[in-house]
Formats: C-alpha cells, sequence, structure tokens
C-alpha cells in the first residue's frame, strides 16, 4: 500500500494550547472548519494529540467496531467520574452483560407505560402558564424533562428534599462537564470554586440515588417503574454471581438514565422550540396537525404514529443540534482508519454536529428543513451520517424512549400554545454536557385566547 503520508493537521494551532484556544472560544466554528483538511485530522489539546474523524463511513466504522474504538477518552473519562461503569461509559469487556440486563427495560411494551408521564407532565406544566407569559425556556424544559424522568423511574415520587437535591447536583454537573472535557491536568483539580462544586456535586448524586434504591429493594414491591425492572432483571447467560445488578451497578444505571435522558431531551425539546419561532410557516404546519390529530387534548402514545410532522420536526432538530455533539472513543489496538494506520491508545473524536452540517451530506445544510425526512424524499439522508444517538451495538439504548418523549412533548406544547420569539433577543449555544440554547426567552400566546 502506498504511504499516504502524516495525518493533516487542524490550523490554527498554538505552542503548548494547541488548538484548546479555538476549541474552547468557538467549538462549533473550529469542528465545522476540519473537513476541509481530510477525512482524518490531527488536533492537540495542550498535552493531549488527538484524530477527528471528519467522515461519515469512517465514524461509522469506529461506532461499529466497539471493541477495537473502545469507550475512553476525555468526553467518556469525565462522565465516569459521575456515572461510573454505568451502561453508557462500561467499556466494551462489560457492555454486553449489562445491555442484555437493562434491554428488557426498553422494549416496545414498556414504551406506552413511560409515555404517560410525558404526557401527563408536559400537560400539568403548560397548565400553569399564563397568556403572555415570558418563559426561560431552557430552564422550562429542563425542569419538564427531569420531572419526566423521575417518573418514568420512580412511580412513587422521591421525598421533595432529595429530589431537590439530586435535580441541583444534576444542573451542576450539566454546566461543568464540557469545560472540564477540554481542562488538562492538573488544571482540573484546582480548588476553584466551580471545580468544588462539581466534585461536590458528583459525589453526593450517587449517594442520594443509593439511598433510594436500597429503599426500594427493601420493600421488595414491583411497581412497574424502570428502577422496578432494574431490580428484578435476569440475565441467564452469565454466571450466578452475574445474573442480577447488584445495588451498585443499579446505582450506576440511574445515574446515567439521568445524564442522558434530562439534559439531552431538554436542549432539543427547546431547540426545537426556537426553530419554529423562527419559522412561523413551518409553526403554522405544526398547529395544524396537532389540532386535526389532537383536538385541544394532550398527546398520548396512541397518537404517535399521526404526529408525522411533529416527528420529522424534532429529526431535523437533532441534525441541526445535536445535544450530544462531541464524543470520544479509545483505540485498544494498532488499526487504520481509511488509508492511516492509528497505533493503540490514540484518542478519537467524532462530532454529530459535524457531519450533520457537511453540504455534501445535507443539501443547504444550515437550514431547517423538516421535509428533507418526509418519506419519498428525492435525496433522503445518508443512515450513517445521523448520529443523534450513536451507532452500532453502542447506540443509545433508550432513542425511542426519548424521542417518544419529545415528540409528545412538543405535541402537547403547540396544541395550546404558541411559542413567540422576543425582539432583540440572541440565543446562542452553550456546550454543557448537551448542546443547549442559552439565552431563549419567549412569550407564551394561548392560542385559543388569540383565535
Amino acid at each position: 500500500m502506498k504511504d499516504p503520508g502524516p495525518i493533516p493537521t487542524a490550523a490554527g494551532g498554538l505552542p503548548l494550547l494547541g488548538h484548546l484556544v479555538p476549541l474552547l472560544r468557538n467549538p462549533l466554528e473550529f469542528l465545522t472548519r476540519l473537513p476541509r483538511h481530510g477525512d482524518l485530522v490531527r488536533v492537540r489539546l495542550g498535552p493531549l494529540q488527538a484524530l477527528v474523524v471528519c467522515d461519515p463511513a469512517l465514524v461509522s466504522h469506529v461506532l461499529r467496531d466497539e471493541r477495537t474504538f473502545d469507550k475512553g477518552g476525555p468526553a467518556f473519562d469525565r462522565a465516569r467520574e459521575v456515572a461510573g461503569n454505568g451502561l453508557v461509559t462500561c467499556p466494551h469487556s462489560d457492555h454486553r452483560r449489562q445491555r442484555r440486563l437493562i434491554q428488557p427495560a426498553f422494549h416496545p411494551t414498556r414504551l406506552p407505560g413511560y409515555a404517560q408521564a410525558a404526557t401527563t407532565r408536559t400537560a400539568e406544566a403548560t397548565g400553569s402558564w399564563q397568556d403572555g407569559e415570558i418563559l426561560d425556556v431552557l430552564a422550562v424544559t429542563q425542569e419538564l424533562t427531569a420531572r419526566i424522568t423521575v417518573d418514568t423511574l420512580f412511580s412513587t415520587t422521591p421525598p421533595p428534599d432529595l429530589l431537590t437535591q439530586a435535580l441541583d447536583d444534576l444542573n451542576t454537573i450539566f454546566n461543568n462537564i464540557s469545560v472540564r472535557m477540554v481542562t488538562p491536568p492538573p488544571l482540573d483539580r484546582l480548588p476553584t470554586r466551580r471545580n468544588r462544586r462539581y466534585h461536590q456535586a458528583r459525589a453526593r448524586l450517587p449517594r442520594t440515588l443509593h439511598h433510594l434504591v436500597t429503599e426500594r429493594r427493601a420493600t421488595g414491591i414491583d411497581h412497574g417503574d424502570l428502577l422496578s425492572m432494574l431490580l428484578t432483571a435476569h440475565d441467564h447467560d452469565s454466571g450466578p454471581a452475574e445474573q442480577m445488578l447488584t445495588d451498585d451497578e443499579i446505582t450506576e444505571q440511574i445515574v446515567t438514565f439521568f445524564l442522558a435522558a434530562t439534559e439531552t431531551s431538554a436542549a432539543a425539546l427547546a431547540w426545537a422550540l426556537h426553530l419554529l419561532g423562527q419559522h412561523p410557516e413551518i409553526e403554522e404546519r405544526l398547529h395544524a396537525e396537532v389540532d386535526t390529530v389532537l383536538g385541544g387534548r394532550p398527546a398520548t402514545h396512541a397518537d404517535l404514529p399521526r404526529l408525522e410532522l411533529t416527528g420529522r420536526i424534532l429529526t431535523e432538530t437533532l441534525r441541526l443540534w445535536p445535544p450530544a455533539w462531541f464524543l470520544t472513543r479509545t483505540c485498544t489496538a494498532d488499526t487504520h482508519l481509511g488509508r492511516y494506520p492509528v497505533p493503540i491508545g490514540t484518542t478519537i473524536f467524532y462530532s454529530a454536529h459535524l457531519l450533520h452540517r457537511q453540504a455534501d451530506l445535507y443539501p443547504d445544510p444550515d437550514r431547517f428543513d423538516p421535509d428533507r425526512w418526509a418519506s419519498g424524499h428525492l435525496l433522503p439522508p445518508r443512515r450513517e451520517a445521523f448520529i443523534p444517538f450513536g451507532g452500532g451495538a453502542r447506540k443509545c439504548i433508550g432513542d425511542r424512549y426519548a424521542t417518544n418523549e419529545m415528540v409528545l412533548a412538543l405535541a402537547t406544547i403547540t396544541t395550546r400554545w404558541r411559542l413567540q420569539p422576543l425582539p432583540g433577543s440572541r440565543v446562542r449555544p452553550i456546550l454543557g454536557a448537551a448542546m443547549s440554547p442559552g439565552g431563549l426567552r419567549m412569550r407564551a400566546v394561548n392560542r385559543e385566547l388569540r383565535q
């Protein structure tokens, strides 16, 4: 094979700091410029060198070969600080057993029951809005998805003080984890106020949730919620000692579910409402759909097949603003990516945002166009180029749960309300544990009163 030469290096690197400054200053712009260098691009973050995969076929290869490209690198190292060895963060060697134990909790027959939480909580939240009220949209969606997650996990609501503490700790973790991803040691251990609050939250959250797990196991009652499913899960293919999840393992799975379900769904739902406010013609079509399907009532699981445009709006939102925007893997063996040899121990970066904004994959990529996902579209998007939930064996186990939750919430909100953007407001992406819309304040308009 002809020597391909060195892997190209991204422009703009600085001595000692490498590409840390442009990545922190404007990470989305930095990432979207990388494909012009090639399918595989070398970057340096302080002492860390990594390869960014820019080609969808190569990203698909990384995601499908989870043994060679194992969970690892800055993103998962930071996630393990909080979630331990949960399903999302565990290495390949532990994944198959955990997946087999947890998969029944997300069986299609369980989804209608989980969907009821989205219906009930969204109707409850929007029922308290006042016509003309100014909403901090991200705060609203964060509280909403957190309540839905709690109801899904615990059919009996935890004590208010424990719940408040857990949600506060989640917010602290969300607001700090992305900065820590690109902060090299020993800066991440400096006794700053930010670091102290983060470490307190990441230590306290598992303790809080472990207390709820041990209390529930002691009762021996199956409440039909996700926690009960985890407590009773069996894997008959494992040895006797591994056939059930321990309380510590269940705690890690609950922390994982909180992290994966709450902030990501909140961010996507907030972005969808923002995009609808910027595109009134699509908003009008959405209102026509929910009026026809729902007739003014909250959306339920049975309505999902008829909420076609609502689903496409969420899919296009996940393309433009994927919450899991930047993830990492680690090579466990010498291998190749495309033309280039990649040695063991190499850190791999890949970005849904980078793929989803490439013009050769998505014509007019910055345009909000839900109809690009319509059946019969002339140029359907390439499957491997759309990865909001990852791919391969490590694809998000709760992707259908999350999609259902967001569609039901969006339909229930818009059947009664129109959220109008405020004149002069400036919305910007905040890159925390998820990519969220910062500064998003909108006016709630009661559609029934304004007709």
